[in-house]
């Protein structure tokens, strides 16, 4: 026999953070940002066969 389980409603969860903690993260995030667009640049003159300029 199966075992009927009840649906619970979602739950939230609550987090505290500090400013300086937001702002670390933030400026952490543009600079991942930066780096993605960077990669893509290099791989689209990969993909191209271009010589990158520099």
């Amino acid at each position: 026999m199966n075992t009927v389980m009840s649906a619970r409603p979602a739950q939230t969860l609550y987090v505290s953070i500090r400013r300086d903690e937001l702002r670390q993260l933030k400026d952490e995030r543009a600079q991942l940002q930066h780096q993605v667009e960077q990669l893509r640049q290099q791989l689209h003159i990969a993909q191209s066969g271009l010589t990158p300029l520099r």
